[in-house]
């Protein structure tokens, strides 16, 4: 390992301090420890509080969408918005993301627009990837965020691959990759980590261990103590950050970009979180873990311990916060509604961005399609 990583590794991992304590900037009732308050601007805070809630209202109701049939699937963060939110505002733009599949938020921090991320829930004309793709598998190469894969784990490997390229075009760009703890026990996890190891390559493996992979539990998953820890034997940085504390998140992943950038390789973070919903709207979760379990993480989610920091700091009013959501809700109604009526794709989009130009068998086919559907030929 590079000498200077080696000194960089954080004391989490040294016999004298306890592996297991998570780095903590906001206590679990909203106050902060002033030593570490990042003093981000307040604009920025209030940014960092709009995405949590809003990725909170939209699971509400893209779940009942789901439900009421008008979609077919759905997965999101409930519980998890802190680490995911803190870190993509704390990288640069022009860093790239590979998401795994519950971190949508991340594409309205970049700045793709809502009614595109619905699109893609109905698989409509409109969507990016013209109803290839299940819902909540979207994509936006434009803004530097990878596609998402249902098989977990593939986007490890892809992440630090992208972050070798960077190095060796002599760019700055760091390379962040989300995958949960479940994931840490697919191959591609150590292909990725080792990877990254042996060439010190400019990425930042997230795991988000939300204690629970469909429906093993985390004791089911890991013979380690932490998944942090793991960092060591791949001979990389690794930190355990309370996952549900949004500026530890930013804090702890503005760091790695910068160890990353300084040519001190990568880091492995691991973000304590809980999944207080279903792992997805296919997942009942009554029926492998009890209530009494998740009830004291409901007493640590991320959004009212970041909303008291907020009022503490005189940046919320909580009666303005209560109509900003009900706007948000309001609004997201309305352009469901819209997004609803767009028609589904066309045939021909069945058999296009395959290959620059359409093969002979692609063309038989399509005209084959047509002709079964009453058209007539697209021109191709």
């Amino acid at each position: 390992m590079n000498p200077a990583a080696a000194e960089s590794l954080p004391q989490v991992f040294e016999p004298d301090t306890d592996p297991e304590a998570p780095f903590q900037i906001l206590r679990p009732d909203g106050t902060v420890d002033e030593a570490l308050d990042p003093g981000l601007p307040p604009e920025t805070l209030v940014d960092m509080h709009r995405h949590m809630l809003r990725a909170r209202i939209l699971e509400d109701r893209v779940t009942a969408l789901q439900r009421q049939g008008r979609i077919g699937f759905h997965i999101g963060p409930p519980g998890e918005e802190a680490c995911i939110v803190g870190p993509v505002m704390a990288l640069e733009k022009t860093d790239w993301i590979m998401p795994s599949y519950r971190e949508f938020p991340a594409l309205f921090i970049r700045g793709v627009t809502l009614r595109s991320y619905l699109n893609n829930l109905f698989g409509n004309s409109e969507d990016p990837v013209k109803g290839r793709q299940m819902p909540d598998h979207w994509t936006a190469r434009a803004h530097r965020i990878g596609s998402v894969s249902s098989p977990v784990g593939t986007q490890i490997p892809q992440a630090v691959g992208m972050a070798w390229a960077a190095q060796l075009q002599g760019s700055k760009e760091v390379a962040l990759v989300y995958f949960g703890e479940g994931t840490s026990s697919q191959g591609d996890f150590h292909v990725g980590a080792n990877f990254a190891g042996v060439f010190n390559t400019p990425a930042i493996l997230l795991c988000r261990n939300n204690q629970w992979a469909i429906s093993t539990p985390v004791e089911r998953q890991t013979g380690s103590a932490t998944f942090a820890q793991k960092a060591l034997a791949y001979g990389i940085r690794g930190q355990r950050v309370d996952g549900n504390d949004v500026l530890a998140m930013y804090v702890a992943t503005q760091q790695a970009a910068q160890h990353a950038r300084q040519g001190l390789g990568p880091t492995l973070l691991e973000a304590l979180t809980y999944r207080l919903g279903a792992h997805s709207t296919s997942d009942d979760p009554t029926s492998y873990r009890d209530e009494a379990d998740v009830a004291p993480w409901r007493g640590r989610d991320p959004l009212d311990r970041f909303r008291t920091y907020l009022a503490n700091k005189g940046l919320l009013d909580l009666e303005e916060d209560a109509a900003l959501e009900k706007k948000i809700d309001q609004d997201l109604k309305a352009l469901i509604k819209e997004v609803e009526k767009v028609p589904p794709p066309a045939l021909e989009t069945m058999f296009e961005g395959v290959y620059k130009d359409m093969p002979w068998h692609l063309k038989e086919q399509l005209e084959e399609a047509q002709a079964s559907q009453g058209q007539g030929p697209s021109g191709h």
